[in-house]
């Protein structure tokens, strides 16, 4: 596979990436809460079974059904308001505070790595995504069967997705935990993210 389209992809889904969303928003609370490893394993666990959907060829076919897409966004908005609510209402102490948990408890992180493939592996918009770009860097003409170099660009968009995630928790730890109160407003805020977000998708879907 040619690496000018490894690259040219790269650059495209680091775009995609650093832009802020419900990624963005999960990662900040799992960061606060000590989590970030588990958090981003789920995310990219999300992303890698889009990728075999995308290249198995069923993406497509999600993405031309009304029905399916429908059923698809309201599920992953529903998912995204559920659990955004949860985090709006939940009660929270920074790890590594005084009077906080000094590590997370046991059993959270299998949960905080289910809840990670949930937010991306539910997000309509990240097949879309995948079902609009990842043709664009193939070709039929290649040495690599089509669903191989999907495969392949999947997992550099898997790649990158882990390191920007893992530095973006890993700063909001080292920066807000030191800081209760700005914590709690950051603890806040990526609730009311996913909420938003899970908003947007239906009302964006359902209404259009």
């Amino acid at each position: 596979m040619p690496v000018g389209s490894v690259v040219a992809f790269w650059g495209v889904a680091l775009l995609l990436i650093v832009v802020p969303g419900a990624d963005w928003a999960f990662t900040l609370g799992a960061g606060l809460r000590g989590r970030v490893v588990p958090a981003v394993g789920g995310l990219v666990l999300g992303y890698a079974g889009m990728t075999v959907v995308v290249a198995a060829g069923v993406g497509a076919l999600v993405a031309e059904s009304v029905m399916a897409l429908t059923a698809l966004t309201v599920l992953g908005g529903g998912y995204l308001l559920w659990h955004g609510a949860r985090t709006l209402t939940s009660s929270f102490t920074p790890v590594g505070t005084v009077g906080g948990p000094a590590e997370a408890p046991s059993g959270t992180g299998w949960a905080t790595l289910t809840q990670g493939i949930g937010v991306s592996g539910l997000n309509p918009k990240g097949l879309l995504i995948f079902v609009a770009l990842l043709p664009q860097f193939t070709s039929p003409d290649r040495d690599w069967p089509l669903p191989v170099q999907m495969g392949a660009l999947g997992l550099v968009f898997m790649i990158t997705c882990a390191a920007f995630y893992l530095a973006l928790g890993s700063v909001t730890r080292t920066i807000l935990i030191p800081r209760p109160a700005a914590a709690q407003a950051v603890h806040r805020l990526s609730g009311a993210g996913m909420v938003i977000v899970g908003v947007l998708l239906v009302v964006e879907r359902v209404g259009g």
